[in-house]
């Protein structure tokens, strides 16, 4: 091997990037010599699923809205797992081109009273509040947090003990929602919230890149929640955009169902890989 390619969760600026969620510094000339290669290509992880997209087979996604796609038309990725990642591709006349971004972190917005008390109750306790904060695995214990505040009685005691003694609370809450939200009323009420706020912030990013060749939704948690993005109430909140609600029912949306970053990644390796 001469040459390898790493996605990385965060921005890469000049061969180099510092890990967002980790204290960890990485440079692309310090790679090649520590590994002993010719060539490293670092790679920001939502760029690596965007190089991906265009490569995906019909079986590696499914439908949450089929739309109508406009070839040749912008393309918006929106990631949530560990982070909350986005991503867009452009016609570059003969082939998309994939453009990281950090929109993750930028002002969540609230779209409605409970999700205003939401805000509030974040933004005492971070000072900011991106939507990562509330739309992506590192948020679903803030979202879980925020109702339990809201209705601490509706806990039973047997979840909140299974809560205080986990290591990560987020696989518990969004398994107690997806497989006994009779039970865990919180756990129900917090991932309808993500959803919403995962709906409305697919609408922005659509309207933001103009993104009539599609919106996919990649990462690790909406493969897992598929019928609760398939019900309905994803797409409400992705169309509920006033006067662009029409222009966002025609735009398609899917689910990833592969992972897309490696996939993405292995193209751009094998692409450095083949030039001289």
């Amino acid at each position: 091997m001469t040459s390898a390619c790493f996605d990385v969760a965060g921005p890469v600026n000049d061969g180099r990037t510092r890990l967002t969620n980790l204290a960890w510094n990485l440079d692309e000339a310090e790679l090649c010599k520590d590994l002993g290669l010719a060539r490293v290509v670092l790679l920001n992880d939502l760029a690596a699923i965007a190089h991906a997209i265009p490569h995906l087979r019909p079986e590696e996604s499914v439908d949450i809205n089929p739309g109508k796609a406009k070839p040749q038309g912008a393309i918006a990725v929106m990631a949530p797992g560990t982070g909350l990642g986005e991503a867009f591709l452009i016609w570059g006349g003969t082939a998309y081109l994939a453009c990281p971004s950090e929109g993750g972190h930028k002002d969540f917005g609230p779209t409605s009273h409970v999700q205003a008390g939401l805000w509030s109750y974040l933004t005492d306790r971070f000072g900011h509040v991106a939507y990562e904060r509330v739309a992506a695995g590192i948020g679903v214990q803030n979202v879980y947090d925020y109702v339990r505040s809201c209705d601490p009685w509706s806990e039973s005691p047997a979840f909140a003990a299974a809560l205080q003694a986990a290591t990560d609370r987020t696989p518990l809450i969004i398994d107690a929602a997806l497989q006994n939200p009779d039970n865990n009323p919180l756990a129900a009420q917090a991932l309808r919230m993500i959803i919403d706020v995962w709906g409305s912030e697919g609408g922005n990013l659509a309207l933001t890149v103009l993104a009539t060749g599609g919106v996919y939704l990649a990462g690790g948690l909406p493969p897992r929640m598929l019928p609760k993005l398939q019900d309905g109430a994803f797409l409400r909140a992705f169309c509920a955009k006033g006067r662009f609600a029409n222009f966002l029912r025609d735009v398609p949306i899917k689910v990833v169902t592969i992972n897309a970053a490696l996939l993405g990644a292995a193209i751009v390796g094998l692409d450095f890989a083949a030039k001289p």
